[in-house]
């Protein structure tokens, strides 16, 4: 599908069509975007896309807008913005033209539209307010994007579309990085999961490097795992096993002696001579060897279940 233009609003901007224009100028790195209202632009043509704008929703005209009357809902009754429809319609072949594997596409394009998408969807059609952010309000994304918008009294001429680009770069980022992580998670997933099938019964997960291991630990109901432990740059970490995803409790503490110390006061109460740092909070602790790590990970095992 060759395109000329990629077409959205001028004027001031929101995070829904910065984003939109993330997902199209990907697929479409030849068409000019054109920012304008003016009907000649807005209408659809075979050689367009025209998206936030239009007052009509039409994928074989290739038309996304969501602001008309009979605007259409998400299977889940929430309301769409341009960009839940450009993603709905474009997401997946904009995941294939980032690098995804074939295999993870679908995984990845649901994951993405319900915690990427569906959030930006709900700001825009003001169904949610990021206020329920609380502290953080003025830091989620919608908010962030727009105070990339021109001051109200820049009146320099173009300033509205050096903005929009400026920010559109800024907008991509975000989308990549993300798109990036969670493909990382899925690769992780893999891993994880043969790694507690080789350790069988074992109370101790080792890894062949730091990554995510939560999710894959849970998927696999190995509720019986209580530490994980993995090499990094130049040591090995022990690391405990968060109960959930929202807190920071974990399954079992580091032993309480170990917290706060380093080097020969670690060695000396945890009797490894190549223990190195335990976190006072005994979530996570550090070894130079492979051996002393799975040591400590012995020791700690053995007084999580005796307590």
């Amino acid at each position: 599908m060759a395109l000329d233009f990629l077409v959205t609003h001028s004027g001031g901007f929101h995070a829904d069509e910065l984003l939109s224009s993330v997902i199209l100028t990907r697929l479409f790195p030849a068409a000019r975007l054109v920012r304008s209202r003016a009907p000649e632009w807005i209408t659809p043509g075979s050689d367009r896309i025209v998206y936030d704008v239009g007052g009509a929703y039409d994928p074989t005209a290739g038309i996304f807008d969501h602001h008309q009357r009979g605007a259409p809902l998400r299977d889940d009754g929430q309301p769409f913005s341009s960009f839940g429809l450009v993603w709905r319609h474009f997401g997946r072949d904009y995941l294939a033209a980032f690098g995804v594997p074939g295999a993870d596409v679908e995984a990845l394009h649901a994951s993405f539209d319900q915690d990427f998408v569906l959030p930006v969807n709900l700001v825009d059609n003001g169904a949610l307010n990021p206020s329920v952010a609380g502290p953080l309000a003025k830091l989620t994304l919608p908010v962030l994007l727009e105070t990339l918008k021109p001051v109200f009294d820049d009146r320099e001429l173009g300033a509205d579309d050096r903005a929009f680009h400026d920010a559109l770069s800024i907008a991509r980022g975000f989308v990549e990085a993300t798109i990036r992580q969670a493909a990382a998670k899925l690769r992780a997933e893999t891993i994880v999961l043969g790694a507690i099938a080789a350790a069988g019964e074992n109370r101790v997960l080792e890894l062949p490097m730091g990554m995510p291991f939560r999710p894959a630990i849970v998927k696999a109901g190995a509720d019986h795992l209580l530490f994980v432990v993995h090499p990094r740059e130049t040591d090995w970490c022990l690391t405990g096993i968060r109960r959930s995803s929202d807190g920071f409790e974990q399954r079992a503490d580091l032993p309480a002696a170990w917290a706060g110390l380093t080097g020969r006061d670690l060695a000396a109460a945890c009797g490894v001579d190549e223990a190195t740092f335990c976190h006072n909070g005994r979530f996570v602790a550090a070894a130079k060897t492979r051996e002393a790590a799975l040591e400590m990970a012995r020791i700690a095992v053995e007084e999580a279940l005796a307590g």
